[in-house]
């Protein structure tokens, strides 16, 4: 009997994209009678999660409640839950706390996948000392080999390319978003992959790299014919203006 949760069935029971679906596949899960209850205890922190994600802060607070007092994996997980409810509540400053209470916590339990997620948080409700906490992830990183963990680095280099982006610096951005496509082939999901890919022709968009930008951006409309942000991003190649870049 698997007496802790794994990532692999948490990948397979979340769908961001649906998370009223997903609370219902983890109420689900966390009801099955032979499951240890440190892992039901677990899976309620994830549709804690995905009712926030709803904006049903309350009802997640109220979950999360019951799981108290946590410690060990089960406690990082309720902070780094309890932080992110406060984050997309725009309450960002109790999220930092949160996540910094997460991510010391996850360094004592040796969790670093979770380390990695709480730092990762922290660049995005701290934006003031986001290279620090990015740089701090990688960091985490470094000293593992799991896979699975090393997918993190798709959104590390993904949030700091964006944050260039929107600073100004498109060519430091740019080597970013390449870092981000080399991780999700190594790493990532192809989801992961596409978007990222896409990422970068937007970027050589913005430098005005439109030849290299469109053969991108071609090759995905091939793969997804269907792409509402690939077929916007052709559109919007058409009327970019060139540089004398090849």
């Amino acid at each position: 009997m698997v007496d802790r949760l794994e990532q692999a069935e948490l990948d397979a029971i979340w769908n961001f994209d649906d998370p009223v679906a997903s609370a219902d596949r983890f109420a689900a899960a966390a009801a099955e009678p032979h499951r240890p209850e440190l892992v039901r205890a677990e899976l309620e922190t994830q549709r804690a999660r995905a009712l926030g994600l709803q904006r049903r802060y309350d009802e997640a607070d109220a979950l999360l409640d019951l799981l108290g007092p946590a410690t060990d994996t089960l406690g990082v997980r309720v902070l780094l839950e309890r932080g992110r409810l406060r984050n997309s509540a725009g309450r960002a400053a109790e999220a930092t706390a949160l996540f910094e209470d997460a991510l010391d916590a996850a360094r004592r339990e040796g969790e670093t996948f979770l380390a990695v997620d709480a730092a990762h948080m922290l660049a995005i409700s701290d934006p003031e000392r986001s290279e620090r906490w990015t740089a701090e992830a990688f960091d985490l990183l470094s000293g593992t080999s799991d896979p699975r963990t090393l997918r993190w680095s798709v959104a590390l280099h993904n949030n700091r390319g964006w944050r260039l982006f929107e600073e100004g610096t498109p060519v430091s951005a740019l080597a970013e978003f390449e870092a981000a496509v080399d991780a999700a082939r190594a790493y990532g999901t192809d989801e992961q992959r596409f978007a990222s890919e896409w990422t970068v022709a937007r970027c050589l968009r913005e430098l005005g790299r439109i030849h290299d930008a469109e053969r991108i951006v071609r090759a995905l409309a091939d793969e997804r014919p269907e792409d509402e942000a690939v077929a916007a991003e052709l559109a919007a190649l058409t009327d970019a203006t060139h540089t004398i870049e090849p």
